[in-house]
């Protein structure tokens, strides 16, 4: 019987090798758009090889594909086992950036090691998807008490509210579609994920009612870039938000300042358009080395933009191909999971990247706001590279130790 056995769960393939060949895929297009977007600026071509943009996301690569191959060698099982450790240990890192973190543009969400900037809520999403997978793989009948609903939604609200406060809106807000699925896939009562939906939606439509258009003593605070690049996603006026008695001359200014602040997403949309069916050749995008995209974030927030413009309409259908395939094996995966444990990691990891996406590919074709959401494997970053990565092991560590019936 134990061999019978031991065949059964040997049946398949041990590794998702469409998904890694996707994964690969789109990590030598970051590489080449890294260097794309970075090289045509006169200042990094002076600076020695080993210590640009695109050499660095290649040492990061290789760190995280070192990692996420340590991830595939212990059952999903023992990881979890210490999701509690690992929550907790990122919620303390959320506190320390808050008060030891370097601020950048009055938002404090690295803490400066030297040569390396740490993002503790990049790898707060990854500890809060095992922790609420660990929580919620318990009995169906046990899901039933609003006592335990109330429990996962602290557990992720905890994280969120500790994000905010850096402030980093976009590394909050995908950590809800994430949660909320995992509850649904988990088999929370339907109920009670419609009731909380529907206070959040209308508490959401009260707050930007509020933010947008109350009178100045009524409205709630918040940091006054977040206010601009909510006026210029909804195109409300910047003179009659911020200055409706103003004088003609005061009005300019704040005319002058909504033309400013809108330009990263207007020249972000022009190159997207400007890409045509097979774009304007590698390094040869216009937007891209005069300057036009953001200098700071073409790179990383914008890289959709290099790529769309460089390689027009192909080059983007061939990425957003590469995720779709990332994404319906991930779900093959959840499907095939031979636990409950194993199904809601799998869904937790598919439902983030795909937030990462549909924010990160949407603020780049102004269908949301800019928000700062990198684009998994894509965009710069080692923080990011380095969760992206983990998440894909988690991926194969449950793909490879499922149980084939």
């Amino acid at each position: 019987m134990n061999a019978i056995g031991l065949q059964l769960n040997d049946r398949g393939p041990r590794m998702d090798y469409l998904q890694i060949l996707s994964i690969l895929g789109l990590m030598a297009i970051s590489v080449a758009f890294v260097y794309s977007a970075t090289s045509v600026n006169e200042l990094a071509s002076e600076v020695v090889w080993f210590k640009q943009s695109y050499f660095k996301q290649i040492i990061w690569f290789s760190i995280g594909l070192s990692a996420a191959s340590a991830v595939c060698t212990v059952d999903y099982h023992s990881l979890t086992r210490w999701s509690m450790v690992a929550y907790g240990l990122t919620v303390a890192s959320l506190v320390l950036v808050l008060v030891v973190g370097r601020s950048v543009y009055g938002a404090k969400r690295w803490i400066d090691l030297g040569s390396f900037q740490f993002q503790p809520s990049e790898f707060a999403k990854l500890a809060f998807i095992m922790a609420q997978a660990s929580f919620l793989s318990r009995p169906i009948d046990e899901l039933r008490s609003t006592r335990i609903f109330w429990k996962s939604i602290g557990m992720m609200a905890l994280p969120f509210l500790l994000i905010m406060k850096e402030p980093d809106l976009g590394s909050a807000l995908v950590l809800l579609p994430t949660g909320l699925v995992m509850l649904y896939a988990a088999g929370t009562p339907r109920r009670y994920i419609l009731q909380l939906l529907g206070a959040a939606g209308l508490l959401a439509f009260l707050f930007m009612a509020e933010v947008l258009y109350a009178p100045p003593k009524f409205r709630i605070h918040m940091q006054e870039y977040q206010v601009r690049r909510l006026l210029v996603y909804f195109g409300r006026n910047y003179a009659d938000y911020f200055g409706p008695n103003a004088a003609e001359g005061e009005r300019k200014k704040f005319q002058e300042q909504q033309f400013n602040d809108s330009h990263n997403v207007r020249q972000a949309l022009i190159a997207v358009g400007s890409g045509g069916l097979l774009g304007k050749g590698w390094r040869q995008g216009q937007q891209n080395a005069l300057g036009f995209l953001p200098q700071a974030g073409k790179h990383n927030d914008f890289i959709f933009s290099v790529i769309a413009e460089e390689k027009g309409f192909v080059g983007s259908v061939v990425v957003i191909t590469l995720y779709a395939v990332i994404l319906f094996s991930g779900i093959r995966i959840a499907g095939q999971a031979r636990d409950r444990l194993g199904k809601l990691l799998a869904v937790g990891v598919v439902t983030l990247i795909f937030s990462h996406v549909f924010i990160n590919i949407g603020m780049n074709i102004r269908m949301m706001p800019v928000t700062g959401v990198p684009l998994p494997l894509l965009s710069y970053g080692g923080s990011s590279v380095l969760g992206s990565l983990i998440a894909m092991g988690i991926l194969q560590n449950i793909h490879m130790y499922r149980k084939a019936y």
